[in-house]
């Protein structure tokens, strides 16, 4: 605007001719080639037509950079336990450690992409998770192998909302449901692989060099980012509401501690009780909090637009069955069927694959029949799964739990696109960021709940009670669903000029 096209040192990042001074020669002029080959690249894809997609994939090559050791690790914690000389209960938190690292930083985090950009955010988290992976593989004991897992997953709590508000800036709000079913394929696609290709690399080389490997996967994923995302609109600088964040993440921490608790010591015990307690107690504190508050963290009116409340309470609850259900599973195929862990994980695959698989295909299917359609027929698949689940324990069909997998898979991956995609058109742009934290953050607590409840139940071999518990809870998810408003397809909405 103005500048002078001869001021070279006014922009240090564009492409510009610099001079070497050599000794004994006169100045002669050099090219800086990275530079130049950087600034080509980024101005073509920020001026494609398809510039909403280039976003979309750089954003899911951090996704899949994320996900890639979270099952083989989990399928590690043995090896671990025996390099680190610790038990496996310990090391179970290098698991669920993250877990509630993430339930304790989204909401924050989401807002503070909302105020001061997710681009912004989305880098300096993915950067520090990069910096946190490569610390994994030199972890000297389990102690300081949860606590850089923990502070390595608050980076981690920064990327997901962010991640996804760039998305949803990227696409107009029809769109965007097709954008989650690519989403959600990676997100439950890269686990996978990474079972596939991190088992062989455990077994040949030890679990650290799975964090050797993914350190640069997150590298080149940040590299990516840093040239093809563009900053997103912020909102007007307001005071981050602490309080409330505080609030907010005692009644969500807690009862994910609660659980933990309570299937170790048992759900009486004093301590899971008053941690449950303590946490009635911050729920009501966070209400009051943004009731009061000039610029709440998560505006309490969000909770009365239907598609919001209804999205975010499907999900939930389908989390509950679909994660509880495929927790209990293995041990049902090797307790009850004497299955070995190589048939069990191979099994097991059926239900990722059939997610990754039916999620992208929902995501433009939906776009012909609607948000509500697709997720209503998604959280039906799962009900009629538990059922499945259940009547398969009960029989001693083994076929039937195959079945149940695939349709466990299918419907949670018909339905996600379409949930996530409605509550995000429900508010305003300037609070994607927070608002899709608490997305991330009631499925998590779903998930988790689900995990706990069911393999409580079943610790007694009652694998066909755990199953319809599941069943029970996620009947609630397809009432939630038949709520929510399919987005009008003829609807343009202004997408922000970062798209």
């Amino acid at each position: 605007m103005g500048r002078s096209t001869t001021d070279r040192s006014a922009d240090p990042s564009a492409s510009e001719t610099v001079l070497a001074d050599y000794s004994g020669v006169e100045e002669v002029p050099a090219v800086a080639w990275p530079l130049l080959l950087r600034e080509r690249f980024r101005r073509r894809v920020r001026e494609s037509d398809r510039y909403r997609w280039w976003v979309l994939w750089s954003v899911l090559s951090g996704l899949f950079a994320a996900g890639f050791t979270i099952t083989v690790l989990a399928v590690s914690i043995p090896d671990i336990a025996r390099d680190l000389d610790t038990d496996r209960t310990t090391l179970a938190w290098i698991v669920t450690g993250p877990f509630l690292a993430h339930a304790l930083g989204m909401p924050l985090l989401g807002k503070v992409g909302d105020v001061y950009g997710h681009r912004r955010v989305y880098l300096v988290g993915f950067g520090l998770f990069a910096v946190f992976t490569g610390l994994t593989a030199l972890a000297w004991s389990a102690p300081a192998l949860i606590a850089i897992r923990i502070v390595g997953a608050l980076e981690g709590a920064a990327t997901g909302p962010a991640s996804m508000a760039l998305i949803m800036h990227a696409f107009p709000a029809e769109d965007r449901v097709k954008a989650m079913g690519w989403w959600a394929l990676v997100g439950a696609g890269a686990p996978v692989l990474g079972l596939v290709a991190g088992g062989p690399i455990v077994e040949a080389f030890g679990w650290r060099w799975l964090f050797v490997a993914q350190a640069p996967l997150a590298l080149v994923a940040l590299a990516i980012g840093a040239v093809v995302l563009r900053e997103t609109p912020r909102s007007r600088r307001v005071a981050i509401d602490f309080r409330g964040a505080t609030a907010l993440a005692i009644a969500t921490v807690l009862p994910l501690l609660a659980l933990q608790l309570g299937r170790d010591r048992g759900w009486f015990d004093p301590a899971p009780v008053a941690l449950l307690a303590v946490a009635v107690v911050g729920l009501v504190a966070f209400v009051r909090c943004e009731q009061r508050a000039s610029d709440p963290l998560l505006p309490l009116e969000f909770f009365r637009r239907r598609n919001f409340t209804a999205s975010l309470l499907a999900q939930a609850l389908a989390q509950f069955a679909y994660m509880g259900g495929f927790i209990i599973t293995p041990l049902l195929m090797q307790d009850r069927f004497g299955y070995a862990i190589a048939g069990t994980a191979l099994l097991m695959l059926c239900r990722p694959l059939s997610f990754s698989l039916s999620s992208p295909v929902s995501g433009y299917v939906a776009v012909r029949v609607g948000e509500r359609r697709a997720a209503v027929l998604g959280t039906a698949l799962v009900v009629v799964s538990m059922a499945c689940f259940a009547l398969a324990a009960s029989r001693g069909w083994v076929v039937l739990i195959a079945v149940a997998l695939v349709l466990s898979g299918l419907g949670l991956g018909a339905a996600s696109p379409s949930l996530i995609s409605s509550a995000a058109n429900a508010v305003e742009p300037e609070h994607l960021g927070v608002a899709n934290a608490a997305q991330q953050m009631v499925t998590l607590i779903g998930a988790v709940a689900g995990m706990q409840v069911l393999a409580t139940i079943q610790d007694g071999g009652a694998f066909s009670a755990a199953y319809l518990v599941g069943l029970a809870v996620a009947v609630p998810s397809v009432v939630a669903a038949t709520f929510v408003r399919s987005a009008p397809r003829a609807a343009r909405l202004s997408v922000a000029d970062a798209a």
